[in-house]
């Protein structure tokens, strides 16, 4: 392995090759948690009769199980399942069942989030939207959501980072992402130049955290200045 900046320079840019995939990983497996998150969170709140226990169990086998044994129950055990009702999904992409995987124990997180966020709106938002003969639907969506996606923002922050460094077990499953770079850099090396490859990938994940924090603390300064004109008015 190159030693100097040179070796430095080509490490980044081999595990920065990976990143977009990575970033991918991130975006979908938060897209769909968050809308998995929002749905549960509902439930949750409305209590549902039968919807509340089945939020309530997947809730607990979701936080007292490993992320790594869902992934591999999604990826081993989920084609297997489907196989019994003659449905064959072995031939789908490995990032569709981390994905999987990745969405639901993030939703399950989420969750949390965003029923405390929903309930710190308060009832009376609620009440002011059925005063003007809005329905629950129009203002859950008009109203509630909104204001409680602004509170919730900083946790959601939080289980994005948590999100974004969960990615490193999509290798364990075989995808290549900045981790399994890593993997494959120290084995076509022998081992050597240990130290130096995770200094890089740990600096590439510290920076790309940074910028997350960055883009929820901008977010939250233009929600807050939104508010403020609101209230001034």
């Amino acid at each position: 392995m190159a030693s100097g900046l040179a070796g430095w320079a080509d490490l980044f840019i081999k595990v920065l090759d990976k990143l977009p995939l990575t970033l991918l990983m991130l975006g979908l497996s938060l897209f769909f948690s968050i809308i998995l998150g929002v749905f549960v969170a509902i439930v949750r709140i409305q209590k549902q009769p039968v919807l509340y226990q089945l939020a309530t169990f997947y809730l607990s086998f979701t936080r007292c199980t490993p992320l790594l044994v869902q992934l591999f129950l999604v990826y081993f055990g989920l084609p297997q399942l489907l196989l019994a009702f003659n449905i064959d999904i072995n031939s789908w992409d490995r990032l569709v069942f981390l994905v999987i995987a990745f969405s639901f124990h993030t939703a399950a997180y989420l969750s949390e989030v965003f029923r405390s966020a929903y309930l710190a709106v308060g009832r009376d938002q609620l009440e002011a939207a059925y005063s003007v003969g809005m329905s629950y639907p129009q203002a859950l969506f008009r109203i509630i959501l909104p204001q409680a996606f602004v509170i919730s923002l900083p946790n959601l922050g939080n289980n994005i980072i948590e999100l974004l460094k969960d990615t490193s077990l999509a290798f364990t499953i075989g995808i290549i992402d900045i981790m399994g770079q890593v993997r494959i850099i120290l084995g076509n090396n022998h081992g050597m130049g240990m130290f130096q490859i995770y200094v890089v990938i740990s600096l590439v994940y510290w920076g790309t955290c940074i910028l997350i924090e960055s883009a929820i603390g901008f977010l939250e300064n233009i929600f807050k200045k939104g508010r403020v004109s609101i209230s001034r008015q």
